[in-house]
């Protein structure tokens, strides 16, 4: 052990040289002593090294087992999340098409309805200027008549003398009595 720690110590100290070189003491050198710890380190720190490497390759394999597993849980979700895109755009598209539809189907009813609507104004239109053109030709009836009617008295109350409108009326008698026996 002195040795070692000898050649440890003398590491501190050089001994100036002028130039540069091997050394080709093997004693000076200290390749015996490299090699006893080296073997030494290998001997009882390869269980050490190789649990350490066995550790980490473990952590690395579950490591690697874990993004696998994430990447299925993932891909799993991204295949139901594109499973439920295609039927919401499916879903979308149908609403799309029942939307125009059904406003195609509402434009048509408004339509009819409106045409409809129009019809029944028109022939409403119609009959109010059938009432009203019958009540204008009967409003001029009834004053043509009434005008007639003046003039056909003031005519006969002129030309009539009281033996012609007795006669008139005689008449008139003879014929309603003439009636009612035919009834009878």
């Amino acid at each position: 052990m002195k040795n070692v720690t000898d050649s440890f110590v003398s590491l501190g100290h050089w001994p100036s040289a002028g130039s540069f070189g091997f050394n080709t003491d093997i004693l000076a050198t200290n390749p015996i002593n490299l090699s006893v710890v080296l073997g030494v380190l290998i001997y009882f720190g390869k269980g050490v090294l190789t649990d350490l490497l066995d550790n980490r390759k473990q952590r690395i394999l579950s490591t690697i087992r874990n993004s696998e597993e994430l990447r299925r849980s993932a891909i799993e979700q991204l295949e139901k999340a594109r499973d439920r895109l295609r039927k919401v755009e499916t879903e979308a598209d149908e609403y799309r098409v029942n939307g125009y539809s059904e406003i195609e189907r509402e434009k048509v009813n408004l339509i009819n309805a409106t045409s409809d609507s129009l019809e029944r104004l028109e022939n409403y239109k119609n009959e109010t200027l059938r009432f009203e053109q019958q009540r204008a030709i009967n409003q001029v009836r009834q004053q043509v008549f009434q005008q007639a009617l003046e003039g056909a008295l003031g005519t006969l109350n002129t030309c009539l003398n009281s033996e012609l409108h007795f006669r008139t009326i005689s008449a008139n008698i003879g014929i309603l009595g003439t009636m009612e026996e035919i009834t009878n």
